[in-house]
């Protein structure tokens, strides 16, 4: 750590989370930590946060029984908690909207965002939208080539989008390039990060803002299956939706947590971003977690099917996870993915996103060999509208 760095003993997870970050945007972060539990505690507040999700954002999403992907299976049911219907296609706008109505609380008139597969900043580009604040999203080339889409939705909304054309074009360039914007801006300024990463307040704000996610699900199910589900199951990038569906599962020892990271190519080959399985702790982007380092600190390449796990590290909540056995992790190949999305397509008549197809084929292996009477919910966090050129490319036959 260089000394410009400066570590926070607030807000960590084990040895896990922190806050190492420039001198300059500690005030900023201050200001953040101070504001979040006053404005939690503000009905006025909560009424208007509630009031978007609901009548813009669309929630309570709905759970779906997969059928026919279940007797394709075999064992146990398989429940998806439905992220994808969403106004903006993903669950990023739970915590883009909360993080916007706080900017604009604390007098902030310019958002900075960081986007990979395109749906945070799809997310926050209508958020800002909505609210009248400026918007600026940065995404890597790489990424802007795979999510065209997505890069055009934002433009609509009003946002810019800015090139990041560093290091590997991916999240990993389009976070430290939002960082470096916000750093010089802060006055302004609010980072609305998209996952449940960064220096601390960030994690435990994106978590509690996607925790939203777990409880609707849990008391869904509750009055829906009389009983918890035995196994739930979420992908992991940076993994905002996965904490936000963990959260409300945590206490409940006899329910089985289980996220799903991008093998990629292999774990052994290198051509992944499976900080959980293969990783070691250290520093990035603020936080000390799980990354994809070599012997001296410095960040491997990575490489996902899927734009939005294609990151090299992980939340500190989930290190903690991890280390305390709390939730097993799993990698999940490209391949498997791109099956697991081509069987609920066909089965079901639904398009995951890649994202969440990593989820999908975790839940189907988990399913099978259970008992019929037994319950694995996965939390579908995206649809795949924004995948069709990837997919199309990757699963010519589908087309």
């Amino acid at each position: 750590m260089s000394a410009t760095l400066e570590a926070t003993a607030p807000g960590r997870f084990g040895e896990y989370g922190g806050a190492y970050v420039p001198e300059t945007v500690v005030p900023a972060l201050n200001e953040l930590e101070h504001e979040i539990p006053v404005a939690m505690a503000d009905p006025l507040f909560l009424e208007e946060l509630r009031g978007w999700l609901t009548d813009s954002a669309g929630r309570p999403t709905p759970m779906t029984y997969a059928g026919r992907l279940t007797q394709r299976v075999g064992g146990a049911q398989i429940w998806l908690k439905r992220e994808d219907l969403l106004h903006t296609g993903a669950h990023k706008i739970n915590n883009a909207i909360g993080q916007v109505l706080l900017a604009r609380r604390m007098g902030k008139t310019r958002i900075v965002a960081e986007t990979g597969a395109g749906q945070h900043g799809v997310a926050t580009a209508t958020a800002c939208a909505a609210l009248g604040l400026r918007c600026v999203v940065y995404m890597g080339a790489e990424d802007m080539r795979r999510q065209a889409l997505n890069v055009y939705k934002m433009r609509l909304m009003g946002a810019e989008v800015r090139e990041v054309t560093t290091g590997s074009q991916t999240l990993t360039d389009a976070t430290a390039a939002a960082i470096r914007d916000w750093v010089a801006n802060v006055r302004d300024t609010h980072f609305v990060i998209g996952s449940a990463i960064g220096p601390h307040p960030y994690p435990v704000l994106v978590r509690d803002l996607q925790r939203v996610i777990g409880d609707e699900a849990r008391a869904d199910g509750l009055e829906r299956w009389k009983q918890l589900p035995d196994v739930v199951v979420a992908c992991v990038g940076g993994g905002s939706n996965a904490i936000g569906m963990f959260t409300a599962f945590i206490g409940d020892a006899d329910v089985r947590l289980v996220g799903a990271e991008a093998a990629g190519e292999g774990l052994v080959c290198g051509r992944n971003a499976a900080s959980l399985s293969i990783g070691t702790p250290g520093t990035l982007h603020g936080t000390l977690t799980y990354l994809l380092q070599d012997g001296h600190g410095q960040i491997l390449p990575t490489h996902s099917v899927s734009a939005g796990l294609d990151y090299p590290g992980v939340g500190p909540e989930h290190a903690f996870l991890k280390d305390s056995r709390r939730v097993e992790y799993l990698a999940i190949s490209d391949g498997d993915c791109l099956d697991a999305l081509k069987q609920l397509c066909q089965l079901e008549g639904i398009l995951p996103a890649l994202e969440s197809s990593h989820a999908v084929a975790a839940a189907m292996t988990q399913a099978a060999g259970r008992r019929p009477d037994e319950i694995v919910l996965v939390c579908l966090s995206g649809r795949g509208d924004k995948d069709i050129d990837t997919i199309r490319a990757r699963v010519p036959e589908l087309g």
